[in-house]
């Protein structure tokens, strides 16, 4: 009888995370879920079918961190990891001089770093079950083109959005496969917050006041599974996401009016 396959997932305590494990769960996979927050993780697991899950605590700008949490995840899904989704991240936005040095190292280390520890610790795995094991990065629509007030975020996005072509050339001769997300504004926990220390309105507020639209959660989740079997490189998520790539192909300059109105609706919203 074959193992079931399985899925390591970070993040998996809210938002997409969550999603794309509950995804695969209800597809028959063996998911292992990895975030900092234990109770996320609990909700997420409540979502999935019985018998088929475990949970590790990890911040993923820990390097050790993932070696430990791989070897005990792939241990409980019988030896095996097929596909690892490097989906933690954190949001910062803003004006360039409003951040701080920790908020500026944090969102480095969790959106960058941590995706590239988690690509080098899960090499050797996912080496073991290939062909057809597949590393999938979460990066984002903000790789696209730079938006006001999304510098760092997008400049980390950017980075893995590189990183993700680099290592699918990389990793062909193994035979894996390496994957992006690259959604739009998805309504999740993330957007609940303030964009930095300085400022008290929701990242939500802004994006709402500048007419953007959101993607369901469970639309990066299918298209999640979807890019395992895909020879696309890069996924986009998304009726904005989409428009922003098309824009920003072929009418550049409309794009820079449209990231103009977004710094426009983000000093409007906090009241600048």
């Amino acid at each position: 009888m074959a193992l079931r396959k399985a899925v390591f997932v970070t993040g998996a305590g809210s938002g997409i995370g969550r999603a794309i494990a509950q995804k695969y769960a209800h597809e028959g996979w063996f998911v292992a879920l990895a975030d900092v927050n234990e109770k996320g993780m609990e909700e997420t697991v409540a979502g999935m079918p019985g018998g088929f899950s475990y949970s590790h605590k990890l911040d993923v700008s820990d390097r050790e961190a993932w070696d430990e949490a791989l070897r005990i995840a792939a241990r409980a899904a019988g030896g095996r990891i097929d596909c690892v989704v490097n989906n933690a991240g954190i949001s910062l936005g803003g004006a360039l001089e409003e951040y701080t040095l920790e908020e500026i190292d944090r969102i480095i280390a969790v959106n960058f770093a941590g995706v590239v520890y988690g690509a080098q610790a899960a090499l050797p795995w996912l080496k073991e079950t290939a062909p057809g094991s597949t590393l999938i990065n979460t990066a984002s629509a903000a790789a696209l083109h730079g938006m006001a007030n999304q510098s760092l975020y997008g400049a980390t996005k950017a980075a893995v959005r590189s990183l993700t072509e680099s290592l699918d050339a990389e990793w062909a001769v193994h035979g894996i496969r390496v994957r992006s997300l690259m959604p739009s504004f998805i309504d999740t926990p993330l957007l609940q917050n303030p964009p930095n220390r300085t400022r008290n309105v929701k990242i939500r507020d802004t994006v709402v006041e500048a007419g953007l639209e959101f993607t369901a959660v469970e639309v990066v989740a299918d298209t999640a599974y979807a890019a395992m079997s895909s020879e696309q490189t890069h996924h986009l998520v998304g009726k904005t996401a989409r428009k922003l790539s098309f824009i920003a192909k072929w009418m550049p300059g409309t794009l820079k009016k449209r990231a103009r109105l977004l710094a426009q609706a983000h000093d409007k919203v906090s009241g600048r």
